[in-house]
């Protein structure tokens, strides 16, 4: 089943660090996929993020806890 294009671009992500310094990478769509944004965040600090026509994917690198309509996702530290 496909999804329609504006429902793609309402899938929110709750991204909530565990320790300091988590990335959140945005990546481009299109051709060739580019890092376009990054943010850093501390250890209790949330971000809620969005697909856009622009963002077609985002890495998490560090320990965080990610939220999706589809479920929770634990990340690991690069520390351990």
């Amino acid at each position: 089943m496909e999804r329609d294009k504006t429902e793609v671009l309402a899938d929110y992500v709750v991204v909530k660090a565990l320790e300091n310094g988590v990335s959140v990478i945005g990546l481009t769509r299109g051709e060739e996929t580019k890092f376009h944004h990054t943010e850093k965040l501390d250890k209790g600090e949330v971000m809620l993020v969005q697909f856009t026509q622009n963002t077609s994917a985002m890495k998490i690198r560090g320990k965080a806890q990610i939220l999706t309509k589809l479920g929770e996702i634990m990340s690991e530290s690069e520390k351990e």
